[in-house]
């Protein structure tokens, strides 16, 4: 399934039910397949959210309950209850799974802008990564990385040995890197992972609000402010989209040459191209930590200073 969206602001989403009336979203970008659900074999002793594994095109894919998942609820589903559903297969952080659903319903365009941040809550609502009016009625967009991080536990590949010479620590501590993104975890992930460099961050929870700092910057005084050396930004974000806020921020005579790394859950050649064609230097898929510091250390060691 791919997306035929060409604006910048603009995201397909795939509108879907959880076994009421209610409608919840996930991005298009995030979705492999969207098929009937196949034969499912139980495994002992497995996460109470996986309703069993399937064999599809000779991968083995846990399935996962997303709104048991997510709510918490008790629910058992029947045999025919499961048949009846349908499956989102998915590619998130080099994860590969499936999302069981009670239906399908379709799929509309909308802009990244008319998405709202989520307010916080419990239940549902804590695995909300954005919600936004359709068809009068107000639809969240589940933040399927948390689902598959706090929820079930799943992790992202990773080493835990950091191989970085020493004179390029040397040289990039101390520096100044900004992180636009939405989602709690990555933020923390990615502070963590300038921490062990001795970097400082500054941090912004989407593009219009990371706009806003750099135009303070833009504005502000050079002698009392701390330069910001590189950014690193997620792709998808309410209010403004990582791909809008990289092509506003290259307008901006400070920030015109400084180095922008997109990292994002966001697999494919296509997203790539599109995020340098808005004026990113780089892309990372998330999260291996040993590949962030690599990129971060690299694009510092060249970067010239804002």
């Amino acid at each position: 399934m791919t997306s035929t969206s060409n604006s910048t602001n603009r995201l397909e989403l795939l509108l879907f039910y959880l076994g009421g009336k209610r409608r919840f979203g996930i991005n298009v970008l995030k979705i492999k397949e969207v098929i009937p659900c196949p034969s499912l074999h139980q495994l002992p002793a497995s996460n109470a959210n996986i309703l069993g594994i399937a064999e599809l095109r000779e991968e083995t894919l846990p399935i996962i309950d997303l709104a048991k998942a997510i709510s918490s609820t008790q629910r058992i589903l029947s045999e025919e209850q499961i048949r009846q559903g349908s499956v989102i297969t998915t590619e998130i952080n080099r994860t590969h799974q499936g999302l069981w659903i009670s239906g399908v319903d379709k799929i509309v365009l909308c802009d990244w802008k008319d998405i709202s941040p989520p307010s916080s809550g419990t239940g549902i609502s804590n695995y909300t990564t954005g919600v936004t009016l359709i068809e009068e009625e107000l639809v969240q967009l589940i933040d399927i990385e948390k689902v598959l991080g706090e929820v079930l536990g799943v992790k992202s590949p990773r080493k835990d040995n950091l191989d970085i010479d020493p004179f390029k620590l040397e040289a990039v501590f101390g520096k100044l890197v900004m992180i636009v993104d939405d989602s709690s975890m990555a933020m923390k992930q990615t502070i963590s992972a300038l921490e062990k460099l001795g970097l400082q961050h500054i941090s912004a929870r989407d593009g219009k609000a990371a706009l806003k700092i750099l135009n303070d910057y833009q504005n502000g005084d050079p002698h009392t402010m701390e330069p910001i050396s590189m950014i690193i930004s997620d792709i998808e974000m309410p209010e403004m989209d990582g791909y809008s806020f990289v092509t506003q921020a290259r307008q901006l005579s400070k920030f015109k040459n400084i180095h922008v790394l997109m990292h994002t859950s966001l697999n494919g050649t296509m997203n790539m191209q599109k995020a340098i064609a808005c004026g990113a230097n780089d892309v990372l898929t998330k999260f291996v930590p040993d590949e962030l510091v690599t990129k971060i250390v690299e694009h510092l060691m060249a970067s010239p200073v804002s």
